[in-house]
């Protein structure tokens, strides 16, 4: 029996350029196994672009990671429901340092693929990520790593509407001022709400903290790696000017023992031609 939902989560952790042909044997299995609905499923499954490979990639390779960006997620849409101006700019703060940390990961778990990504590529992936951040739906389907396609783009969380109650305002024509009103002497502050904002700023920054750290460390172990890549890259290239230098000396020699067989070869044609004569 040929699950689609199997096929999906295999075809979409396969590089771009392997996805058609194992799609196409899949679905073929299908049909001659007599599922037709599951050939036809498969069959529809959207080879995915670079980008959205590298972000499922992403979600496969750290569990862990993704769900800190889909709490993130919530955390935001929540925040843009009930949040001041001014939180909303540290949260947006926030969201840009985590998106930025994951794509720069991402790339770095291509290119251990075989699969360079360009800056634009890069780009795409931050994108989506912002998306994801934005979009429920494409927040479960990006963690189990089976995106097809690039979620609609989301900007500032603009589709998420504030709760009822917080929205602003229509604006009122301009008229006498009116002085505030002020509160009861008696009346003490609430500062339940405050409370709230800030725990929940609190838990953003903490895992916004968690991935920065996460991401300095894989780029200190990446460095190392590439320092003793370095140093083994010098050695092979001191042995080769070694070698260069040898093979020069050698390659002095044979000229010179070039030069005296011509000679050699002259004195003795010079010589021949004398006995000839005689």
């Amino acid at each position: 029996m040929v699950d689609a939902d199997a096929v999906a989560a295999e075809l979409y952790g396969l590089r771009p350029e392997e996805f058609t042909a194992a799609r196409d044997a899949h679905a073929a299995a299908a049909r001659k196994a007599g599922q037709r609905a599951e050939a036809k499923r498969i069959a529809a499954l959207r080879k995915p672009t670079l980008a959205v490979w590298a972000a499922n990639r992403l979600a496969r390779a750290d569990a862990d990671q993704a769900q800190h960006l889909l709490e993130l997620g919530r955390g935001l849409r929540e925040a843009h429901r009930t949040l001041s101006g001014e939180d909303l700019r540290k949260l947006s703060h926030q969201q840009h340092v985590v998106v930025a940390a994951m794509a720069g990961e991402a790339r770095r778990l291509a290119g251990e693929a075989g699969q360079d990504l360009s800056a634009g590529v890069q780009r795409e992936v931050e994108q989506i990520l912002r998306s994801v951040l934005a979009d429920p739906e494409a927040a479960d389907t990006w963690a189990r790593g089976v995106l097809e396609k690039a979620p609609p783009p989301a900007v500032g969380f603009a589709e998420v509407a504030p709760a009822p109650g917080t929205a602003p305002r229509p604006q009122q024509p301009e008229r006498e001022p009116r002085p505030e009103p002020q509160p009861e002497p008696d009346a003490e502050p609430d500062d339940t709400q405050e409370a709230g904002r800030t725990s929940r700023e609190a838990e953003l920054a903490e895992a916004a903290l968690a991935l920065a750290e996460t991401e300095r460390e894989r780029a200190r172990a990446g460095l190392g790696a590439l320092d003793e890549r370095i140093a083994r890259l010098e050695e092979r290239l001191d042995g080769a000017r070694g070698e260069r230098e040898r093979l020069a000396a050698a390659a002095e020699a044979a000229e010179r023992g070039h030069q005296e067989a011509v000679r050699e070869a002259k004195r003795a044609r010079t010589a021949a031609r004398k006995a000839r004569r005689r």
